[in-house]
């Protein structure tokens, strides 16, 4: 199971599955209703923008993101544009006011130059990771697990920093769990789709 038991005992935890099924979730009634980035066909599809712009939703989610972050001790949050971009807003905005995390992206395509301030590597962009630190990748839904995978493997590759876990809004349940661990790296959820589905 990828959800942590401390996020399903928070009192927060089924208002937000409440909304991320108000907001997001779509049932199509058949196993190949709908074709997904991964290029798979699924009964379920999950549309989180809305979510990532919904006051309340917003707030739930940097709130319980950062409840697990703090617990991994992450120094750094970011992940792969377009999806990990307004998630790790909403985790660095809802952080603590003495929080020393820092936000990052990841450009799918590096534009071929670093952050001139930074000295971040091409397409690394936000905070400076020159001096390194913990990380946590984050991204909206995960289907098998590849988008964040990419990112961890760029983040080891072109920096000195570490990343200690993926956490995604919704885990699908269609292979991530398996896919991070033969990578060897840490996964969590905040919801799967069978809490959306079955809510």
């Amino acid at each position: 199971m990828s959800v942590h038991q401390s996020l399903r005992e928070n009192p927060n935890w089924p208002r937000l599955v409440s909304l991320v099924k108000e907001l997001a979730f779509i049932d199509g009634g058949s196993d190949d209703a709908f074709t997904l980035a991964s290029g798979r066909s699924s009964r379920w599809f999950f549309d989180t923008k809305p979510v990532m712009m919904h006051p309340e939703a917003s707030h739930l989610l940097g709130e319980l993101f950062n409840l697990r972050m703090d617990d991994l001790g992450a120094d750094f949050v970011g992940g792969l544009e377009l999806g990990a971009v307004p998630l790790t807003a909403i985790a660095i905005s809802t952080s603590s006011a003495d929080s020393t995390r820092r936000g990052f992206m990841v450009r799918k395509e590096p534009k071929g130059r670093g952050g001139r301030k930074t000295n971040n590597p091409p397409g690394i962009e936000g905070s400076s990771l020159e001096k390194g630190g913990n990380i946590v990748i984050v991204e909206d839904v995960t289907t098998t697990g590849g988008s964040a995978i990419k990112a961890v493997e760029r983040i080891h590759k072109d920096t000195i920093c570490r990343v200690i876990g993926v956490i995604s809004i919704v885990d699908r349940e269609e292979g991530a769990v398996e896919a991070f661990n033969q990578a060897g790296i840490h996964f969590e959820s905040i919801m799967t789709r069978s809490d959306v589905s079955n809510s």
